[in-house]
């Protein structure tokens, strides 16, 4: 298999205009040089005046004000309704009720009535590694590569949307050789706001509370349903995520450490030696401050980027622009930057699909052999610390023989079907040499039949590795999210790998519907208190209500004023999500404290999730204690064993995998901890991503479930509903809240105990050697910025307090981490909220 090498400094990539030109991208090697555009991509326009302009339908120009989500509606359909060369859509329905609208730009011949249909059942043909060569090349020959432009994925960050539009306008519009060296060759897809009613809200996040740039491959929003299916409809070659930041000047790929290991290298080829130079070539013409190489990473697969990399073979590529500047420079900037990358595809000609589908095939041949592409550094001097491991994976199965399980394995079967992934049902029992279960060592099996079978020889190996991973196996300790989301360990399913030569007998599996959540019979009162606590705070809230809504639970909300007020008595259970203890302690005041302690002891049911289980601490409810984690677990699965005595065991199984992200660590007398984390030695230990000490976590409670008084209180001491994808451990939940409490529970002590310290969720976490802290301590001063030390003989970990702001909104958070990136191998961890 040929291995990327690249040339560069390996340092941070800033440069301002001019000196933009000198600033080395990483260089690929590939066999062709990339095609330079013959057409100068900003020629002064030459316009179609039948074309409406946006101040002609709207009263202003694009980039003079930000457009409603009505108005880029509007503006759209006036561009579909004036060119035969435009049609628009729409591809979803947001939480709240508004459309996804969206619009395809080409030749007419491309975009009459049934000629897109058409060109999407052509190119899935082409994707697949098993059509005739004969027919590829056809299919090459007389089809348009499809190119995406997608803004506004986070509702405020607006800019996207403008030049989205401005962008849809010009290839409308244009008549010089711009437009026409870019729709020559390919259609164009463009959709304004994938978000519209964050853009309305002026919010990030959806209005359920999620982050949609982190919910590509669980695709649990309705939004990113819509768009995942109309890429499959239409799949691209290149997709822009156009957003906006805290950092000063604009963002655009090459990506920075950790990058994802099993991505084709055709796909990296065009974002690195293609696209990348483009852009550089076009902000060093007009001066414009940029920097590649430096925080954004192609890591989880939840972004925007590494899902059309990982899912689609094609040049995923995440844009930012400071938020801050005025609107005509961020649309401007974003404009330029999609224009610039639109002209280098078009100049790709034939080439980019025959190189499209060449990948496909090369991804079918490394399945067939059992090849994993190799971790790499792309712009870091220092060394990869985990190594993809030298095995053969030529197949995966998933087990059925557990009926608690079907909808869990319904659930993931049909996510892989729903990105074109082949999975099969064997028809007879299996004999496996090398079977290897989930954290399991290796030794013969035999499967039954009924078992899903998922073959590494398809055209979708890479997403099916990155769905069915043991192990991210990341490369470098610098972590912008979650290093772990292994479809079988988040939905707690029997599953593993095989690297022998088999021949199953087995059938294809039939597409699987959407599993629906079985009705609670005597469901309880329900009500969650969202805590403050910032961003973590908003998300877990927006998970949990989620999550509640698709499980057919009724709930109501309470805040602090109104259980001070009892409005507690009205309801059996208070589920109360991730946020500040110490914040939600202080909102309670005396009276709202005493309400809930005296509801609980009472008949109440308490269920607090991950930080917010330091509250019933503070209130003497659990003989539960918690110390500070010293471990560096920037988001890692780990198995934990469950009690089976429990009732919140039921339908779970004796392991679970715990979503782990820098959480308190949790004791609990033997019989109030109804999950755990192996002792060690034990082999039920496994831990699936980066994880720094963690065996700290060894023999410590994860769960904990005792009486207080005539009522009861859970406590989870991490979110068992994490973005909503961890159907395994959210089934304890859901037993938590529905199920028996359990018989002779242990009474929590009725005393307050000490508390260390209060969570402050959403900090920027640096976990360095003692040799450099003292200059890390420099860095973070000079910021002004105050921040927690933990300082011990190995190591000093920095909790940098953002004001409750992830690292996409707050103004410097991601160039301190850069800053602290450069010490190379004396940073242990750096983790970005």
């Amino acid at each position: 298999m040929a291995m990327f090498t690249f040339r560069g400094s390996g340092r941070s990539k800033w440069a301002t205009g001019a000196a933009a030109l000198v600033v080395s991208l990483p260089l690929l090697a590939v066999p062709q040089a990339a095609a330079a555009p013959s057409c100068d991509p900003f020629t002064p326009p030459v316009v179609d005046d039948s074309v409406p302009t946006a101040r002609e339908v709207l009263g202003t120009d694009l980039g003079e004000r930000e457009v409603t989500t009505e108005e880029s509606d509007t503006y759209l359909r006036a561009l579909a309704d004036a060119s035969p060369n435009v049609v628009d859509g729409e591809l979803a329905t947001s939480v709240q009720g508004r459309p996804l609208r969206y619009a395809v730009v080409g030749q007419e011949k491309w975009v009459r009535p049934g000629a897109l249909e058409n060109i999407g059942r052509q190119l899935n043909r082409l994707r697949d590694p098993n059509t005739p060569e004969p027919v590829a090349q056809r299919i090459i020959r007389d089809t348009p590569a499809v190119l995406w432009v997608a803004g506004n994925v986070h509702g405020d960050e607006e800019s996207g949307t403008d030049a989205a539009l401005r962008v849809l306008y010009e290839l409308t519009a244009r008549t010089d050789c711009t437009a026409q060296s870019i729709l020559d060759n390919a259609v164009v897809v463009v959709l304004p706001t994938q978000n519209p009613d964050g853009r309305e809200a002026d919010t990030r996040r959806n209005a359920y509370g999620f982050d949609m740039n982190r919910d590509w491959f669980a695709r649990t929003q309705p939004e990113t349903e819509g768009k995942l299916e109309k890429l499959r409809e239409l799949p691209p070659q290149m997709f822009i995520d156009a957003h906006e930041m805290g950092s000063p000047d604009y963002f655009f790929p090459p990506n920075a450490d950790p990058v994802y290991h099993d991505i084709g290298e055709t796909p990296l080829n065009w974002v690195y030696n293609v696209y990348g130079p483009a852009m550089q070539q076009a902000f060093g013409r007009f001066g414009i401050p940029y920097f590649n190489g430096e925080s954004y990473d192609l890591m989880y697969l939840g972004y925007g980027d590494t899902v059309p990399l990982t899912g689609f073979n094609a040049a995923g590529m995440t844009f930012e622009k400071n938020s801050g500047d005025p609107v005509p420079e961020r649309v401007g900037e974003q404009y330029t930057a999609i224009w610039a990358t639109l002209m280098a595809a078009g100049a790709q000609d034939r080439q980019l699909l025959a190189e499209w589908r060449g990948e496909h095939v090369e991804a079918q041949r490394q399945g067939a052999a059992g090849e994993l592409e190799p971790n790499q550094l792309y712009w870091n001097d220092g060394e990869i610390t985990n190594p993809v491991p030298d095995i053969a994976v030529k197949h995966y199965f998933l087990r059925t023989d557990d009926p608690a399980k079907s909808a869990e394995v319904q659930r993931l079967a049909r996510r892989l079907q729903r990105m074109d992934v082949d999975v099969y049902r064997l028809t007879t029992p299996l004999e496996v040499p090398d079977y290897t279960e989930y954290g399991r060592a290796e030794q013969p099996a035999t499967l039954p039949a009924g078992t899903l079978w998922i073959p590494m020889a398809q055209g979708q190996k890479h997403w099916v590795q990155a769905m069915l991973n043991e192990n991210s196996y990341v490369p470098f300790p610098y972590f912008y999210d979650v290093t772990a989301w292994s479809g079988p360990l988040v939905e707690n399913i029997s599953g593993g790998r095989s690297g022998a030569d088999l021949r199953p007998r087995a059938m294809p599996l039939p597409e699987q519907p959407e599993p629906v959540a079985r009705p609670v019979v005597d469901a309880p009162r329900t009500a969650v208190w969202q805590l403050p606590g910032g961003s973590a705070a908003t998300e877990s809230a927006g998970w949990l209500r989620w999550w509640l809504d698709d499980q057919r639970m009724d709930f109501g909300d309470l805040t602090a004023e109104q259980i001070a007020a009892g409005a507690l008595a009205g309801h059996d259970v208070l589920v109360v999500p991730n946020g500040s203890d110490q914040e939600a302690f202080d909102a309670l005041g005396e009276q709202g404290r005493a309400a809930l302690t005296e509801w609980v002891r009472g008949g109440g049911t308490l269920i607090a999730l991950r930080d917010a289980s330091r509250l019933a601490v503070r209130l003497g409810l659990t003989s539960a204690t918690y110390a500070e984690p010293t471990s560096d677990i920037p988001g890692a699965l780990i198995r934990m064993q469950v009690d089976q005595d429990s009732p919140l065991a039921e339908g779970v199984g004796p392991t679970a995998w715990a979503m782990y992200e820098y959480e308190a660590v949790w004791s609990a007398p033997e019989e109030s901890s109804v999950a755990a984390f192996p002792a060690e030695g034990d082999p039920d230990w496994y831990v699936s991503g980066f994880a720094e000490g963690a065996e700290q976590l060894h023999g410590k409670t994860a769960v904990v479930d005792e009486a207080a008084g005539s009522g009861r209180v859970v406590l989870f001491g991490f979110d068992p509903n994490y973005r909503a994808f961890t159907n395994g451990t959210a089934k304890l939940l859901r037993n938590a809240m529905t199920g028996p409490r359990p018989a002779n529970a242990p009474q929590a002590a009725a005393a307050v105990r000490a508390v260390p310290t209060a969570a402050t969720p959403g900090r920027l976490i640096l976990s360095v050697r003692p040799a450099v802290a003292d200059q890390v301590q420099r860095l973070i001063g000079e910021r002004g910025a105050s921040a927690e030390v933990v300082r011990g003989p190995e190591l000093v970990r920095f909790k940098v307090d953002l004001g409750g702001l992830s690292a996409d909104e707050h103004p410097w958070a991601r160039r301190l981490a850069d800053q602290v990136a450069g010490f190379g191998r004396d940073v242990v961890a750096i983790s970005l909220p």
